[in-house]
């Protein structure tokens, strides 16, 4: 008996050092990703391969926008072809920022090959015009337990730096145990001066991230609706959970509407990734929830985001790591649960 499974694409931030060379391990060679590479080079970039077929990670390249996005969306893409069918029905399709392109391929709303020029032309605008940044600041504790309060404490404190003049913060990203924030150069370091640093790492600041996901953006979003044509996108084949929570379902869904949200709502407004799997969890019940490689970050706020939800009564950090309920494909002894045996 098949288990039921919704599918979570990661976004930016989840090819690193330990990702390189993820496609060709995991995939080899393919002719779609000569036809990626043909993409790039015609638009005068480097081929994804060669990137990925780095002697060296290199941040300065690999963590840009241009670069990244469409590394993380080859990976993404092609992870979901190897989830074995026979074994796990696919019941939704969902992700996290970025990843909200590769879930469009997933579903079938995109072909692969619009899905690359979607993610390559967004990834590539946002690096181009770097208009803001991003910081990431949590609100639960070590045992992933909201700190009573803490989260409309972080948001009063946002709200109050951008009443500042020529101070600019809001929410980028609901993520789990973590807000994600964007604004520009004085905002973000307001917030940095204003909270305390935690484990030595937080509030962080996200490399060659751009203000996604704000009014910042508004730029972009009009130069993709310029350079993205509303003629890409098709019914999706399964259903798909929006950065809103909102539903996208097989042969009902209004395509305009479908593209004004890809290239509006989802550029200029806050993504709400903590939503889209609590609607997940409730409205289609799945067995497991399966994540997309690359990387292996995105399985920590999806269990936060089922935590917050109270789903199968999960309460605590414990919970999710005796549950094998969320597989992540970018941890390999994970990766062997729910691909095909002849999978590279």
């Amino acid at each position: 008996m098949r288990q039921t499974a919704v599918v979570i694409a990661p976004g930016r931030g989840t090819y690193n050092a330990a990702e390189l060379g993820y496609l060709k391990r995991h995939h080899g060679d393919s002719a779609l990703f000569q036809a990626f590479d043909t993409c790039r080079i015609a638009q005068g970039q480097e081929a994804i391969t060669a990137l990925d077929g780095c002697l060296r990670y290199l941040a300065a390249v690999h963590t840009r926008g241009d670069n990244a996005s469409p590394l993380i969306y080859a990976c993404g893409l092609s992870d979901f072809g190897l989830i074995d069918q026979d074994r796990f029905e696919i019941i939704g399709v969902t992700g996290n920022s970025m990843g909200w392109y590769t879930a469009l391929a997933c579903a079938g709303a995109l072909d692969p090959i619009a899905g690359f020029e979607v993610t390559n032309t967004m990834g590539s605008l946002m690096q181009k015009h770097m208009i803001g940044g991003q910081i990431i600041y949590p609100f639960v504790n070590d045992d992933w337990r909201e700190v009573p309060g803490q989260r409309d404490a972080l948001l009063a404190e946002v709200a109050s730096i951008a009443r500042r003049e020529n101070h600019i913060l809001e929410l980028s990203i609901n993520l789990g145990g973590m807000l994600v924030l964007a604004g520009n150069a004085t905002g973000l370091a307001a917030f940095e001066h204003a909270v305390p640093r935690l484990q030595g790492r937080y509030p962080m600041r996200l490399a060659n991230h751009a203000g996604f996901h704000s009014h910042l953006q508004n730029p972009i979003s009009k130069l993709g609706f310029e350079t993205i044509h509303q003629s890409l996108f098709e019914q999706p084949k399964i259903p798909l959970i929006d950065g809103r929570g909102g539903f996208w379902h097989p042969k009902a869904s209004d395509l305009r509407a479908l593209y004004q949200y890809t290239l509006g709502h989802q550029v200029v407004q806050a993504y709400d990734f903590t939503a889209a799997i609590s609607t997940a969890a409730r409205d289609l019940m799945p067995d497991v929830f399966i994540i997309l490689g690359p990387g292996t970050t995105l399985g920590g706020v999806t269990a936060q985001s089922l935590i917050q939800c109270r789903w199968r009564n999960w309460s605590s950090k414990d919970d999710f790591q005796t549950s094998q309920k969320v597989i992540s494909l970018g941890i390999d002894q994970q990766r062997k649960i729910c691909t095909r045996k002849n999978a590279h």
